[in-house]
């Protein structure tokens, strides 16, 4: 909920009040799955990122699939104009979203293998914090058993930040995704893995790619 809402709701309770049960009951005959796929329109044609993220989140948890939401914006095209859709696309893919990706498809021009650092840097049995080209990474190392993550929280593309690793458990600061940095796997709040790059030794050196 925006500043602004939450003090109108603060300012003006009972006209707020109305105003939610109204939504909440104009909704009631629908599935949740196809409530939400709604509500992601609106937010597209008001171009609130956050609300679209939100309820872009809602629609996919309540088993909505990446074909019916780019269904849902294209079938709104006359509401939405082409502007609006390929603003909501820009938001969903800066989202990184693994419904959304394109396994299929070759990877993009611009994707490449990086020299992240000398594996003598990559501390074994811990887990290390690289810069590489403009990207930040987590290593996890386990004998000859390697993990490179994106620094990046699936959640809302949140840059996490080293000191927020504690032992194995890695918690994104902002709304406190927690994962086990030797799986990736999320562990608390969220229901997404760390986005994991495909990796390489070479002469002595780990490469990732992306």
């Amino acid at each position: 909920m925006s500043d602004a809402l939450t003090y109108l709701v603060q300012a003006r309770p009972e006209a707020m009040g109305a105003y939610f049960r109204f939504l909440k009951d104009a909704g009631s005959r629908l599935d949740p799955k196809t409530r939400n796929l709604i509500s992601v329109i609106t937010k597209v044609h008001a171009q609130t990122a956050n609300g679209l993220r939100q309820y872009l989140k809602r629609a996919l948890r309540e088993g909505a699939t990446a074909e019916e939401v780019l269904d849902a914006l294209l079938m709104a095209f006359p509401a939405l104009g082409l502007a609006k859709i390929v603003w909501a696309v820009d938001v969903i893919l800066q989202m990184d979203l693994p419904e959304f990706r394109l396994s299929a498809a070759p990877a993009p021009a611009t994707a490449r293998w990086h020299d992240v650092a000398p594996m003598s840097a990559v501390t074994t049995g811990a887990t290390s914090y690289f810069d590489c080209d403009g990207r930040s990474l987590f290593v996890y190392r386990k004998g000859s058993a390697l993990k490179v993550y994106d620094s990046r929280c699936p959640h809302e593309v949140t840059n996490i930040p080293h000191l927020a690793l504690a032992g194995t458990t890695l918690t994104c600061p902002k709304h406190q995704w927690a994962f086990d940095i030797a799986t990736g796997r999320c562990i608390a709040k969220g229901d997404r893995p760390l986005t994991e790059f495909p990796h390489k030794v070479e002469k002595r050196r780990l490469l990732a790619f992306w």
